[in-house]
């Protein structure tokens, strides 16, 4: 199964929370999605260049209050976010 951008984002905003800077790792969302860390990892630098999600250097990662933001929006369209 092929793992999209958007649900790594959802499976991030579950498991993390910008306000308080609660945190997860990268195997966390691997195993919650059933994909590889290099999938993950794929998908996390492309949110961080959005300023989707933060990552830090020992591995956590964790949504941003703009990617919570970004799904709050609740829309069923496909929505882009460009890095520049």
């Amino acid at each position: 199964m092929s793992v999209t951008r958007r649900a790594v984002l959802e499976q991030l905003a579950t498991a993390s929370d910008a306000d308080q800077r609660e945190t997860t790792t990268t195997a966390a969302l691997a195993a919650m999605l059933e994909t590889n860390e290099g999938t993950i990892e794929s998908h996390l630098n492309g949110l961080a260049a959005c300023e989707l999600v933060r990552t830090y250097p020992d591995g956590r990662v964790r949504i941003t209050i703009t990617g919570e933001e970004l799904l709050a929006l609740d829309t069923d369209e496909i929505v882009i976010v460009d890095s520049n």
